[in-house]
């Protein structure tokens, strides 16, 4: 089978439809490859599922801009299109006063990257809120919220459909190489012609690029896996916000999720991997107690059910600085057409439309739409 197309995607994640979305919106074609039967099956499907405000990134690095640009705009999507959200809100807790500087740390970064809706409580505002929770400070972020990723998913590939997208699910990629008017890429059953080849294989993207002939071996960045595992409770859910520790290192902690159904939900936690392996142990649920006890000492014992686990492709080791993303194209590697993305983690899910919308920018500047 061959077949000639205009831009190829690798990867229907949120962000891989994102970017096809974007694409099929300005009127090019495009095919999306899969290697699974379904979409979002990784990265996309095994997260918190939260519209992050944008508090905890760099100033002007892509996370912090992406997030904030990305959750007004995904916000806006979700009221056109129906799609299931809430602005629910979230308390970011310090258990005890040494956090409290940290709290205030994380006010002046929400302000430096444009979030100016936090509202500091102290420990009576926010018992009032949150009558469960200990805490002797609190942060409150009206603008976290929390969605369906499947049911955003399902509207980007609509989107796509409707335009002049294709997806080709059990479609692995293999190969590409560049020739004189863009890349000839291989994948499971078909070789096609493509102008521009978008990498967005989150988990995977490192292994695809290194199948790219002609791509400088430095311009792939280590991959650095973590696995965060969540629980379940079966008592009834004792919050209607988010409830955040302060962070760590790599993560933002043992938190309190909620579905769009009103499930809670805790997690994740911070496990540092080789291979992908998606098992949750049950006998982590012993620091999910002792974590989550800190600011809901009433937890029932006994009462954590494992649920699933997610993994995030960092570029951080772990004993490294926080990473931003990377998208790097022709003006980093010198490949006409090609575009990297890696590390594309949280807050990736809230920044997808605004990557779509900078991937597609970027291929127009360069003339490649």
């Amino acid at each position: 089978m061959s077949v000639d197309v205009e831009n190829v995607v690798i990867g229907a994640g949120v962000i891989g439809l994102a970017i096809a979305r974007a694409l099929a919106a300005a009127g090019r074609d495009v095919l999306v490859l899969e290697q699974a039967g379904h979409f979002g099956s990784e990265t996309s499907s095994r997260n918190s599922e939260v519209i992050h405000a944008g508090i905890y990134y760099p100033k002007d690095s892509l996370k912090a801009r992406y997030c904030v640009e990305g959750r007004r705009m995904l916000y806006d999507y979700c009221r056109s299109h129906n799609i299931p959200h809430r602005a629910c809100g979230k308390l970011i807790v310090a258990t005890s006063e040494a956090e409290i500087p940290t709290l205030e740390e994380l006010w002046e970064k929400a302000t430096r990257n444009n979030v100016n809706d936090l509202t500091f409580l102290n420990q009576k505002e926010a018992l009032v809120l949150e009558p469960s929770l200990m805490c002797q400070a609190a942060l409150l972020s009206p603008s976290t919220g929390i969605i369906d990723s499947h049911q955003l998913m399902l509207a980007y590939i609509g989107e796509i459909e409707d335009g002049s997208g294709t997806i080709a699910f059990n479609a692995p990629f293999q190969s590409a190489r560049p020739d004189k008017y863009g890349f000839i890429v291989t994948a499971q059953g078909m070789t096609l012609t493509c102008r521009n080849l978008i990498n967005s294989g989150g988990l995977h993207a490192q292994t695809i690029a290194a199948q790219i002939q002609g791509l400088a071996p430095g311009h792939i960045p280590r991959r650095y896996l973590t696995k965060g595992s969540y629980f379940t409770m079966t008592a009834a859910a004792p919050f209607s916000r988010l409830i955040y520790p302060v962070p760590n290192t790599a993560s933002l902690g043992i938190h309190v999720g909620l579905d769009m159904a009103g499930q809670i939900r805790f997690g994740p936690d911070q496990e540092w991997i080789e291979t992908i392996d998606y098992n949750v142990d049950p006998s982590r649920s012993d620091d999910f107690y002792d974590a989550i006890r800190r600011y809901f000492p009433a937890l029932p014992d006994e009462c954590l059910i494992p649920a699933y686990a997610g993994i995030r492709p960092k570029l951080q080791s772990p004993t490294g600085a926080a990473a931003d993303f990377v998208i790097d194209d022709e003006g980093v590697h010198s490949l006409p057409g090609l575009i990297n993305l890696f590390g594309i983690e949280s807050p990736g899910l809230t920044s997808s439309l605004k990557i779509g919308s900078v991937v597609t920018d970027r291929l127009k500047r360069t003339d490649r739409l």
